[in-house]
């Protein structure tokens, strides 16, 4: 019987946006409600034909890529570029349910797909992974997804591959982590709000470096931001859910007197509810500007019910049960 392709999940950034191109602690964990696997055009499977053609020209020129750029300049991406080329050329395509666009890791589960099917020394994913494995891991993953972004921390792919909770301590630090369950949290919840768009990852990036060129809105990141960033992430990773949602209303009211160039302008009062209300609060995921918002409460029933009147759809992330 013919082995089932292998699955790779999208991603969710629960906190580092921006701040983890600083150098910030980061948090992230595999989305299992989206994923994608490797397939080929050929097989009997159903399938939307029109997406898969599309997704393997797209293959195509990145298989191109690869060899032209790849091959020779970066040997540690020591792929089989001879299969990689041939199984294209035979249709192989990314069947994927994971929005591109909206900061959930599309490409980074494609490059884990390819790396995971054609490495020729493939680092294995396992829960015991070694430090310098990981950093391996990153510096592959750099140079596989630099074709999607110009420029990759290589954290994306990383987390798509290895499909466990990531601790960035800094980007040369990296460490598999476990997030806690509280009694605390019981009716708590992580969850996204789809704005209806695609985030502007590029043209905000590049506005956000512009005005962190500048001193006062530097000093603000450096002293507010990134401290608040780190706390959030101490707060979920040690299970300290009081201080944390203290520290979260500040880092959802920072992002939105400070960031609000990167909050869609349809969900602008909706934000500002939130932190008035303290019934939810509402924070960037990845560049934003589209996409989606994340959203944290205490009592998930009734924000989704809340929610559900404005004809809000919220996708559940994470909730203690």
């Amino acid at each position: 019987m013919e082995k089932e392709p292998e699955r790779f999940y999208g991603k969710v950034l629960l906190f580092g946006e921006y701040t983890v191109l600083l150098d910030s602690m980061g948090l992230m964990i595999p989305y299992v409600h989206y994923s994608g696997e490797l397939s080929f055009i050929s097989q009997q499977k159903y399938t939307d034909r029109g997406f898969a053609r599309n997704s393997n020209e797209f293959l195509l020129r990145y298989t191109n890529y690869l060899t032209d750029k790849i091959s020779q300049n970066h040997p540690e991406a020591d792929l089989d570029y001879t299969a990689l080329v041939r199984d294209v050329h035979h249709g192989l395509y990314f069947e994927s349910t994971i929005p591109q666009g909206y900061g959930l890791g599309s490409s980074g589960a494609l490059v884990a797909a390819i790396y995971r099917k054609y490495a020729l020394n493939p680092v294995r994913e396992e829960m015991a992974i070694l430090p310098d494995q990981i950093y391996k891991l990153k510096r592959i993953f750099q140079v596989l997804e630099s074709y999607f972004h110009g420029t990759s921390s290589g954290l994306d792919p990383l987390n798509c591959y290895l499909k466990i909770p990531l601790l960035v301590e800094n980007l040369d630090e990296i460490k598999p982590i476990g997030i806690p369950r509280h009694d605390a949290f019981t009716r708590g919840a992580i969850f996204l709000i789809d704005t209806g768009s695609p985030c502007l990852t590029e043209s905000l990036v590049n506005l956000f470096m512009e005005k962190y060129n500048r001193d006062k809105f530097r000093e603000r990141i450096d002293k507010e931001l990134i401290p608040l960033n780190n706390k959030c992430i101490h707060g979920i990773v040690y299970g300290d859910f009081d201080t944390f949602y203290k520290d979260l209303y500040l880092l959802s009211a920072f992002q939105f007197e400070h960031m609000r160039e990167m909050i869609p302008d349809n969900f602008v009062d909706l934000w500002k509810s939130g932190i008035e209300s303290k019934d939810y609060l509402l924070k960037l995921l990845g560049s934003g500007g589209g996409g989606f918002l994340m959203g944290f409460t205490e009592d998930y029933t009734n924000v989704k019910r809340q929610f559900s009147k404005m004809a809000l759809e919220t996708v559940l992330v994470y909730q203690n049960r």
